[in-house]
């Protein structure tokens, strides 16, 4: 039986929430895969898209042109109550059909595009953090899908980086990181050289 994309959205959820309820104040300046992105860089960055992607499941804009500080306060319990609201919003009915907000893009590509930010951002954190990423298998296909479609126009809008060689033993996990331009064997410790 094939799930559903709030499923694979809870799964990645899942995921992404034990990720960031591991980062502490001293990882934030940590560099990440993401080379323009430290870890609170990184964070909100992710906070938005967990944010303004559970509007555009409602067919409302968003704006991405500046990124807000959520880094106060308990932000880790608000970043899983906030995916917790990604969830339910793509588990509306008709969530996944017709043309997502102001993105003009189909609404199944644009929660697809919510899933991979969920999935690949959440290994960003846990490499530069130290930390092995055990990505849901169940949410690769989708992923595959979407990087099929959008690739060039993710390369475009430097979105993605050239994709990168993997290894021929790579898991499809990391394959589908080189696929987006990220190296699967990063660590921060390479980076910092």
């Amino acid at each position: 039986m094939t799930e559903t994309i709030s499923e694979l959205l809870r799964c990645a959820s899942r995921e992404a929430v034990a990720v960031v309820g591991g980062i502490t104040d001293d990882h934030m300046c940590l560099p990440t895969p993401c080379a323009e992105y430290r870890v609170r860089d990184l964070l909100d960055h992710l906070f938005q898209v967990v944010v303004n992607f559970q509007a555009l499941a409602a067919r409302e804009p968003v704006d991405f042109s500046s990124t807000p500080d959520r880094l106060h306060g308990d932000w880790r319990a608000d970043f899983e109550t906030e995916t917790d609201r990604l969830v339910a919003a793509w588990s509306a009915p008709g969530a996944d059909e017709g043309i997502a907000g102001n993105m003009g893009l189909p609404a199944g590509i644009v929660a697809r595009m919510a899933l991979l930010d969920l999935t690949v951002h959440a290994w960003d954190l846990a490499r530069a953090t130290g930390r092995d990423y055990p990505a849901p298998p169940q949410v690769i296909p989708a992923l595959n899908e979407l990087v099929d479609t959008m690739a060039a126009t993710a390369r475009k809008m430097n979105v993605f980086a050239a994709p990168v060689p993997a290894a021929e033993d790579a898991s499809p996990f990391d394959t589908l990181l080189a696929r987006t331009g990220r190296d699967p064997g990063w660590n921060p410790a390479a980076a910092t050289h």
